[in-house]
């Protein structure tokens, strides 16, 4: 990995940490509630220290969450899922004075400029990624081999025929390990390898297709007939675009629906904490996510997704977010939301998708 993300943990040999007192632990007073002042945890690498064993790292952190301890060790979870008895952490300080550290500069880089002031220190339209390019091709080479990435996709990459054809490639090489999305992204897709339309539209020439408004709605029909995605796929004779890779290749997906949703297609799960329950276990797993033209599902899945990893090893290293938008609102709002840790690269989808593509297939 990059030298410059090498994890640095706080220095708890030293004033003022060393001198902090043990964390208390309240337990919860019923199912599903939270004791009184009880500590919410952010995405950053946090610790606890617990009697009788020190500064303990939690495994995983997240947005909004409750640390429970049991036996010395930690575990990040939703207060809905706690249970009348279970120990949670108490405290509302993060410096250690109530035995609770968060640690956000672990995998802080080192500039060479002291300046004070400094011209474009925020990432905005103007900003060139080159080097966000870069980073990402070697970041997603390592992990296609020593990790997970997790794509969550909005349904724009299905409407163009070059980016279909680049994430096709992308997940049969090797980059995806997982894949989130709603139901539009599925139906979009599947109608583009029955129709070769998006939302009626030629995905090359983008030309209208007479009563191609009908193609998706006749794609969910025809789906929810066979039972599945997958033997939809099979029935119709598709083999090609977004799922028909993610089906041959075993690649999980995840389709949380929405109120707006049309259909849905089989699969699509339309209980909201089921959903939020089948991104998590992949949030678990994720050390590089690229959230690409969803402003709505990035931020949810940036909410679930540590700024961090364990290793079994111990070695603790990095989880790379990127958001991919053509609107600077949509990163701005990933990280006012919690996910500070997330770089942007602004700019659109087609463009990115390929590029990323033709780069990593050399």
């Amino acid at each position: 990995m990059d030298p410059l993300m090498v994890y640095q943990p706080p220095p708890f040999d030293r004033p003022p940490l060393c001198d902090s007192p043990c964390a208390r632990l309240v337990p919860a007073p019923a199912d599903g509630i939270a004791p009184e002042l009880f500590h919410a945890t952010s995405n950053f690498p946090e610790y606890v220290n617990l009697a009788g064993y020190g500064w303990t790292l939690a495994p995983e952190s997240r947005m909004d969450a409750v640390i429970v301890v049991s036996e010395g060790s930690l575990a990040v979870t939703e207060p809905r899922r706690l249970r009348a008895g279970d120990l949670v952490v108490v405290g509302r300080s993060e410096n250690g004075e109530e035995g609770i550290f968060v640690h956000p500069d672990g995998f802080s880089r080192h500039h060479a400029s002291a300046d004070k002031f400094i011209f474009r220190s925020r990432g905005t339209r103007e900003t060139p990624f080159s080097r966000s390019y870069d980073d990402l091709y070697r970041i997603l080479r390592h992990d296609r081999e020593h990790g997970s990435i997790v794509w969550v996709l909005g349904p724009a990459v299905s409407f163009d025929k070059d980016s279909r054809n680049a994430m096709q490639g992308l997940i049969e090489n090797g980059y995806c390990h997982a894949l989130l999305a709603g139901n539009a992204l599925a139906t979009h897709d599947l109608e583009a390898a029955r129709f070769g339309t998006g939302l009626g539209q030629d995905i090359y020439n983008q030309q209208l297709v007479p009563l191609g408004h009908y193609h998706h709605l006749d794609v969910i029909s025809a789906a929810r007939a066979a039972g599945s995605i997958k033997a939809y796929l099979h029935q119709a004779g598709l083999t090609d675009g977004i799922m028909h890779a993610c089906e041959k290749h075993a690649i999980p997906y995840v389709l949380a629906g929405s109120i707006r949703d049309d259909g849905p297609l089989p699969g699509v799960i339309g209980d909201a904490y089921a959903a939020q329950d089948a991104m998590r276990q992949h949030a678990r797993r994720a050390t590089t996510v690229i959230a690409m033209a969803t402003q709505l599902h990035a931020i949810a899945f940036g909410n679930m997704v540590p700024s961090y990893r364990v290793e079994a090893d111990g070695t603790v290293r990095p989880v790379f977010f990127f958001i991919v938008d053509m609107s600077e609102f949509s990163a701005d709002k990933l990280a006012n939301r919690g996910s500070a840790q997330a770089q942007a690269i602004l700019t659109n989808a087609q463009d990115f998708i390929v590029n990323l593509w033709n780069n990593l297939q050399t």
